[in-house]
């Protein structure tokens, strides 16, 4: 068996004459990045029981520019929507309501990415008639 030299923290391999190949780590100390903090992300509704066949905003703040995706469940499909925040970090996303079950409360999960972090937040809607 042949070795071949590594230094501290990394992996070392070694393979045999019959072709088996053995992986260790050698000694050396693992430091973890530290977590980015998460982006703030405040979700609302402008109407919170909708009628039928009207128009309730998803409004959301977080940070500037940032992207913003929401994603409404309803009681038999999910809607999608993506939207950008402006300078003030405010994006405002429509629903419009067609048919939604009445009495039926409709989680919105929203996400929003700026670079490398995220942030994540909810808000709800009940359709009537």
């Amino acid at each position: 068996m042949r070795a071949i030299p590594a230094q501290p923290g990394r992996i070392l391999a070694a393979a045999t004459a019959a072709g088996t190949i053995t992986l260790a780590l050698t000694s050396g100390v693992a430091v973890a990045a530290p977590r980015a903090k998460p982006l703030p992300c405040q979700a609302s509704v402008s109407h919170a029981h909708p009628a039928d066949y009207t128009t309730t905003d998803v409004r959301v703040h977080t940070a500037d520019f940032a992207r913003v995706t929401t994603v409404a469940h309803y009681r038999t499909t999910a809607t999608k929507h993506h939207a950008k925040a402006g300078r003030k970090g405010n994006a405002t996303i429509p629903y419009y309501i067609s048919g939604a079950t009445p009495g039926y409360t409709v989680k919105v999960s929203v996400s929003v990415v700026k670079g490398t972090r995220t942030g994540s937040c909810s808000t709800s809607f009940t359709p009537h008639r």
